[in-house]
This record gives C-alpha cells, sequence and structure tokens, in this order.
C-alpha cells in the first residue's frame, strides 16, 4: 500500500470527516511550499520555521538575488527537511516569461523513503 500523510494545508475531508490524506511524494511537495512561503517569525510556536523568499520581491531581481534566494532555498530545505529529501539542484529564476516582478524556484531532489525523483516549481509574487 502507498504511503500517505496529512495534507498540507490541514483539512478535513468530506467524505471521511477524518484529517485529509495526500499521497507521501504530495506531502513532501506541500512540506516544500510550505516552508518556503512561511518567513522566519511568521509561526509563534517555531520562529526559526520557514525561508522567507517574499522578503525578496522588494528588492531589484538580479543575479545578486537570485544568487541569495538559492542559498536560502537550500540552507532551509537542508535544516527542515534533511530526513525527507536529497536535493538534486535549486534554480532561481525571473518569473515566468521574464517577469522580474516575480521568483520562479526549481528544485529537484530524490525523496529518502522512495529514492524517487521529484521537482516542485513555485513562483513567488
Amino acid at each position: 500500500m502507498a504511503r500517505t500523510d496529512y495534507a498540507f494545508p490541514f483539512r478535513i475531508a468530506q467524505a471521511s470527516n477524518q484529517a485529509a490524506q495526500s499521497p507521501y511524494a504530495t506531502h513532501v511537495d506541500e512540506m516544500i511550499r510550505q516552508i518556503l512561503l512561511t518567513a522566519p517569525g511568521e509561526r509563534v510556536d517555531l520562529p526559526e520555521f520557514g525561508c522567507g523568499l517574499r522578503q525578496l520581491l522588494f528588492a531589484p531581481n538580479s543575479d545578486a538575488l537570485q544568487a541569495t534566494a538559492q542559498l536560502m532555498v537550500q540552507r532551509s530545505l537542508n535544516l527542515w527537511l534533511a530526513g525527507q529529501i536529497n536535493m538534486q539542484s535549486v534554480t532561481v529564476t525571473p518569473g515566468p516569461g521574464g517577469d522580474y516582478s516575480q521568483i520562479l524556484v526549481q528544485i529537484a531532489y530524490v525523496l529518502l523513503e522512495t529514492q524517487g525523483t521529484q521537482t516542485t516549481r513555485i513562483v513567488v509574487n
């Protein structure tokens, strides 16, 4: 049987009135999104949690900003998901179509539990 875990954001499944479940690969993708889109200090119970990518949107989109974002993503995911994934690459570019008002983050990784290769793509705007 394929492994499942709690869905994010947490919700109740209408069919069962239980906590909604996601397949394992989807759950890890959801955790990555949660880490990258949460600002440090946003969670009262865990103030160091998160990456803070959104704070970079107010800086000029340049090679330096993209390198900074790449390091922030690598650091955060290595800290919070070290037991879940092995990162293969992190690519940060302007948003789709070269939109410099957005940041496109692509993360390629291997799920440690299944050894399956996955990619998560997030547009921060």
